[in-house]
């Protein structure tokens, strides 16, 4: 199916607005320091069953079987989001997992993540949670700092509103279960990290190498939390220990691996590293799927 949105379809539903939070401003949007590129030559062929990497990641989606449709979504107080919905082949009802994107917006790598998602048995819905402003040059394209410049003006009760707008919409599709997870990666990880505290009916939430919340929020958490961090992304990783200790006195759940060799962005940039980031991406996904399966479909 194409990439572009369907233009004209849009669908409605009520979404309950989201608790009024006090959600603090993380500095989650210093989590990428350098630009992903697709490599040249030939395309590195991610395994099958994983999400795509950044070299192959539009193959495959032009390959995938898996009806994808894209909608707006009221968010509250006449805000409207943007979100590309993906949905399994299967014949019970599904649960969601929203999928939070990095810095850079909705890609196409993220685009990506969610088609694995509903391959792996899942509805994703990956909203567009910059909707309503300019990423210069899109987001396959944007540089690292023209990106932090627009993750810098979102405000995060926002983003945690919109975020459980289009959790409420996912969970009343006819083809979902009234259940969520998230998801998220770098900026979207730390965001994910966030909505395990103020996401008032998240049942799990998995964190990729994002930034994990300060005092002040991490003895709000509720939700099961994985998180999954390359060993070698030190700036990402010095926030794990106070978050396990924190969470652990609280009886809180939250397991967590740091994969060797591998750097940040590894799901992304499985190309790099030398085989680390690949190693650390075959090790992950399924880590995720078992955690929403558990969370989510018992």
């Amino acid at each position: 199916m194409s990439r572009l949105p369907i233009l004209g379809v849009v669908l409605l539903v009520s979404a309950t607005a989201a608790r009024a939070q006090s959600v603090p401003a993380a500095d989650m949007h210093h989590d990428h320091t350098a630009a992903f590129t697709i490599p040249s030559g030939p395309a590195l062929t991610s395994d099958s069953g994983l999400p795509a990497g950044a070299a192959d990641v539009a193959a495959r989606l032009a390959a995938s079987p898996r009806h994808r449709e894209w909608v707006l979504i009221p968010a509250g107080g006449g805000d409207t989001v943007g979100a590309w919905v993906v949905y399994p082949e299967r014949k019970t009802k599904a649960p969601v997992v929203v999928v939070i994107h990095e810095i850079f917006g909705l890609s196409t790598w993220i685009e990506g993540v969610g088609d694995q998602l509903a391959a792996d048995g899942f509805i994703a819905v990956i909203p567009d949670l910059i909707t309503g402003k300019s990423m210069p040059g899109g987001p396959d394209s944007v540089s690292v700092d023209d990106a932090r410049k627009v993750i810098a003006t979102l405000k995060p009760e926002d983003t945690q509103r919109r975020i459980a707008a289009v959790a409420n919409y996912g969970m009343h599709l006819p083809a979902a279960l009234p259940k969520y997870g998230v998801v998220g990666f770098c900026w979207g990880g730390g965001t994910a990290f966030l909505h395990a505290a103020f996401g008032a009916d998240v049942k799990a939430a998995v964190v990729y190498y994002g930034i994990s919340p300060d005092s002040t929020v991490i003895g709000k958490v509720h939700a099961p939390v994985l998180g999954l961090y390359g060993a070698d992304d030190a700036r990402i990783d010095v926030t794990i220990d106070a978050a396990d200790a924190a969470l652990k006195a609280r009886h809180a759940t939250y397991d967590h691996f740091l994969f060797d060799g591998a750097g940040h962005g590894f799901l992304r940039d499985q190309a790099g590293r030398n085989g680390a980031n690949m190693a650390a991406t075959r090790a992950a996904w399924p880590k995720t799927v078992a955690w929403f399966r558990l969370y989510l479909e018992k």
